[in-house]
């Protein structure tokens, strides 16, 4: 259950100096997983008795059903060989910078022995970011539909083009400007799958505001309100008529482009644009340790998945794999700290 009215520095770290105080090894942050995944005391995952005593090396011992509680069992960490202190470090990267991080840029920076690694992890941390997003939105609505991909040069271009996925979003319209944003991958734009993103995502009663497209009345149905405009007819630009969902789409291509070197496939795009409206949802947030707070509460509480399921491969075994080689697991973060390691170097070794 998510800490209501958490503070900064009690609750949570409210700078990457702080992280690196609170969390100086795996121990700090174990026991700090242990605290977000039973704020309310210990609680069996297998027989719900809430009673149990701490084991030395983390986790419980169930008093009901004697069964060992693993801190990290059934969360995105479960059988990690990651060391906590280089997830925490990523997980602050992604949720609190204005434009998250790749897994290109993570590799080197938190010494991953692998892209794959580095990768899987990013994966996983927009697992969680999925989850904290569910908020339905209310009010005045626009509605409208985009395409991500595709060829850049030959073959056919607009709705029909090789590669392209269909994305529908809504972006909240208020006096102060644009409120939230909800997105999703839809396999064909249509009535049907318009009105399961609108009933999804949308509170009803709700004013839908979109263009002239014929899906719309039936997808609404008599659920929610709605103003459509004939943008042909109006004479005005589509971003003039629906500006909260251009300018998302405008920062969404623009983040994909740059932190991204529109490298996302269509069979990811869904992980990508929950990493965007998570982070997009909260760009007001005075306090961004709490984003922080956020994304690791639903990581304890989103379920583990293997490296097959993140991939999406439907045929594994049609896959050619290379050869196994030795695994480089990537070092703690955590280290004991140096005294001044410049002023031990002999100047004469400097010297031509």
């Amino acid at each position: 259950m998510p800490i209501s009215s958490p503070k900064a520095e009690v609750h949570y770290p409210g700078n990457l100096a702080a992280v690196r105080s609170w969390f100086p090894d795996d121990a700090a942050c174990l026991d700090y997983l242990d605290w977000l995944r039973w704020p309310d005391g210990f609680r069996c995952t297998h027989c719900g008795c809430e009673k149990g005593w701490r084991l030395p090396a983390g986790g419980w011992s169930c008093a009901g059903c004697r069964k060992r509680v693993r801190v990290l069992a059934g969360t995105i960490f479960q059988d990690t060989r990651t060391p906590l202190t280089v997830w925490f470090e990523a997980a602050w990267l992604m949720a609190v910078t204005k434009n998250g991080v790749s897994a290109a840029s993570l590799q080197p920076l938190l010494g991953l022995g692998s892209y794959e690694t580095a990768w899987a992890m990013c994966h996983k941390l927009r697992t969680a970011m999925g989850r904290t997003s569910k908020d339905l939105l209310s009010g005045d609505v626009e509605v409208d539909e985009t395409f991500i991909g595709g060829v850049k040069t030959g073959g056919k271009r607009g709705r029909g083009a090789p590669g392209k996925a269909y994305v529908v979003m809504a972006v909240e319209s208020t006096e102060r400007g644009f409120g939230r944003c909800q997105l999703q991958v839809i396999p064909k734009i249509d009535a049907e799958n318009l009105g399961q993103f609108l009933h999804r995502h949308i509170t009803p009663g709700s004013v839908v505001i979109s263009d002239a497209l014929r899906s719309y009345p039936p997808a609404i149905a008599d659920t929610f309100g709605h103003k459509p405009f004939n943008i042909k007819r109006s004479g005005l630009h589509a971003h003039e008529v629906l500006p909260g969902v251009h300018r998302v789409t405008s920062l969404l291509k623009r983040w994909l482009a740059g932190t991204h070197q529109s490298g996302v496939s269509a069979e990811h795009l869904q992980a990508y644009l929950d990493e965007f409206t998570f982070r997009f949802n909260r760009r007001h947030s005075r306090a961004r340790g709490l984003l922080f707070l956020r994304l690791l509460e639903d990581a304890v509480n989103a379920p583990p998945t293997t490296m097959r399921e993140l991939i999406k491969v439907p045929n594994p075994h049609s896959v050619k794999t290379p050869p196994p080689t030795r695994p480089v697991w990537p070092e703690s973060l955590a280290a004991e700290p140096l005294d001044r390691p410049w002023r031990d170097i002999d100047r004469s070794e400097l010297l031509p």
